[in-house]
């Protein structure tokens, strides 16, 4: 069924940028994190699930299948993508705040009732519901924040991606914390209370910018894949696939991997929390330079530099202060691919369809975030020996090297030289 709705057809008909952001631009980007807060943070913290479940709850249920929610989570945003960013692109994000909002917090107060070794209840809300109503605020959130600049995109978008990385740093302190004294129902809905404030006041400080004709829009019109027929973008979201392969599996297994070497240790329960930090950092400080010396510039070394790190000082670390230092700068280097890829797809895509197109390219992440996480829990040949986690870490090392050489060729393909800001 078609719907009247608010759309353009091409980049000189949108509604033009003023001021580089203003007040509302920077308002929409704080909102914007809160959203990210209290969402993609939720997704990034599933390495506190995975040890709790693993140790706890699920206690018996294989690693592999309890990464599986985790990774179902991402995959379904990244999949829910196209959709998504196409609504906001034409909407805005008022109604799919509302919606995600209050389906975030519904699904976590659902989960705080679900009984130990429910492990398909446990599949079905957080991985499958939550993974379904959080991608329809995720995309929506970074393409309205680009819509308010140009110039500074990077890091108006490296902002706002750093609400995944604070949220991924106080939602495992938090629920740390919390299970130890209240229970892990309660502390899942003291997350869900966060949720409802963090999206209440994102949708009363942000703006929208949606499409300004008047247009039929009906599904298959949601769908922009046009962004393939450039060559660039291909082989970028090709990148994107392998990257997302090897991407999770620190964040995902470290904390085991710490476990095992060392057994229970009061850092143990923060080195996840200082991996997020440290990609703070990454997506500030990538957006900042990359739209001073070119997104994909950047992009490209980092992604590789974090390849080499998993398999070159993750693979041989096994003093503490060696996880944690590799923790520290994978981190960072993450960092900078969460900020500015969607930067790099805004660089070669039309101003209307920037939430499409960033929608379109993550949709082919998804089917990795889908699968490579389990993938690398499958090569834990022993969870209880270092040895065993050697197949996790070169295949998570292995896949980031390939993305970022993938992404040096796709370096090549633009115009003025590898000297150019691109």
């Amino acid at each position: 069924m078609d719907i009247e709705v608010a759309s353009s057809t091409d980049s000189s008909s949108y509604t033009k940028i003023d001021a580089e952001g203003g007040p509302k631009g920077w308002l929409t980007v704080a909102g914007s994190f809160l959203v990210y807060y209290s969402s993609f943070g939720i997704i990034n913290s599933f390495g506190f699930f995975q040890k709790y479940y693993q140790e706890d709850f699920l206690l018996g249920t294989p690693p592999s299948t309890i990464a599986f929610i985790g990774t179902l989570q991402l995959a379904l945003m990244n999949l829910l993508s196209p959709i998504s960013g196409s609504l906001c692109d034409s909407y805005g994000i008022k109604y799919l705040y509302i919606v995600s909002g209050l389906g975030t917090s519904c699904a976590l107060l659902a989960l705080s009732f679900a009984s130990h070794g429910a492990a398909w209840l446990v599949f079905l809300l957080q991985g499958l519901l939550l993974g379904t109503i959080m991608a329809f605020a995720i995309q929506p959130a970074l393409t309205v924040a680009g819509h308010h600049f140009r110039d500074k995109r990077a890091f108006a978008m490296g902002i706002v991606s750093t609400g995944s990385g604070v949220g991924g740093i106080c939602y495992p302190i938090m629920m740390e914390k919390l299970v130890t004294k209240i229970g892990f129902a309660w502390a899942v809905r003291v997350a869900a209370l966060k949720v409802v404030l963090c999206y209440t006041t994102a949708l009363v400080i942000s703006t929208s910018r949606p499409s300004c004709n008047v247009a039929r829009l009906n599904f298959t019109s949601l769908l922009d894949m046009r962004g393939f027929l450039d060559p660039r973008y291909c082989v970028l979201a090709i990148a994107a696939f392998f990257c997302h392969l090897g991407l999770w599996g620190p964040s995902y297994y470290l904390n085991a991997y710490c476990a095992t070497l060392h057994g229970p240790t009061p850092i143990q329960d923060y080195i996840l929390p200082l991996l997020n930090a440290t990609s703070v950092f990454g997506m500030i400080l990538g957006g900042k330079l990359g739209d001073r010396i070119g997104r994909l510039n950047l992009l490209c070394p980092m992604i590789i530099l974090a390849g080499l790190l998993s398999l070159l000082m993750w693979l041989l670390a096994t003093p503490i202060a060696a996880i944690v230092t590799f923790a520290c700068i994978y981190g960072y280097c993450t960092g900078h691919f969460i900020a500015l890829l969607p930067a790099v797809v805004g660089q070669i895509s039309p101003e209307e369809k920037l939430g499409a197109r960033m929608g379109a390219l993550y949709s082919v992440a998804a089917l990795a975030s889908l699968i490579g996480t389990p993938i690398g829990g499958a090569l834990i040949k022993d969870s209880k020996m270092r040895e065993g986690y050697q197949g996790l870490i070169l295949y998570s090392g292995g896949a980031l090297l390939s993305g970022g050489l993938i992404l040096f060729v796709g370096r090549l393909l633009h115009k003025g030289g590898v000297r150019a800001k691109w």
